[in-house]
């Protein structure tokens, strides 16, 4: 396990479609800065880091004028792989996190395993194509790009709920209580908390 004061991943991802640079510190707090282009995916990422006591700095350009398909895809890679990073061999943490979260009329239920088997389950039904110009579809696309690239079993359940914007802040503001839990020092845990030894 990485040493807690360096428990830090930095990614920077160029492509012909986004350019990110993204930093997360973890389960100290710090500063949180989101610029990422698409003004509802700030929202839910200041969110996320607020409630999981993350220190989150992102920079990221995208070809916003095709549509925020790419820019909040490409997020969703880049914290999975800063994620991992800063996780070094996911070795002296409690592995698992869950939290469920209320948003007026929503319940929302997120379960993670940071288990390097990576698995979306998403059982969410969104009444509304659009919240103001955010496609709610892409939602899932940044969850499913995280799973895969942070090596999360990851398990996100809508209980229930009416309203599409609350429905998706819900979901991140438990992902990022779950996330907080799971990646908690666990003292008693020499190395990946694993029957096997290594995850």
């Amino acid at each position: 396990m990485k040493n807690a004061a360096t428990r830090k991943g930095v990614v920077h991802r160029k492509t012909k479609e986004t350019d990110i640079r993204l930093a997360i510190t973890l389960g100290n707090g710090g500063e949180v800065s989101v610029k990422t282009g698409v003004s509802f995916m700030d929202h839910m990422l200041t969110l996320f880091a607020v409630h999981g006591f993350f220190g989150l700095e992102i920079k990221a350009k995208g070809d916003v004028e095709v549509d925020d398909h790419h820019t909040v895809e490409d997020l969703g890679i880049c914290l999975g792989q800063a994620l991992r990073s800063a996780l070094g061999d996911f070795g002296g943490i409690r592995r698992f996190g869950h939290s469920v979260v209320p948003m007026d009329e929503t319940l929302a239920r997120v379960t993670v395993d940071i288990s390097n088997r990576p698995f979306l389950h998403y059982a969410v039904t969104l009444p509304d194509q659009k919240v103001g110009t955010f496609d709610t579809a892409l939602a899932k696309e940044f969850l499913r790009a995280l799973s895969v690239h942070g090596g999360l079993t990851l398990h996100v359940d809508l209980l229930h709920g009416e309203n599409s914007h609350h429905i998706i802040e819900a979901i991140f503001k438990a992902l990022g209580r779950a996330l907080g839990e799971a990646i908690a020092v666990e003292p008693r845990a020499a190395g990946p908390l694993s029957s096997k030894g290594a995850l």
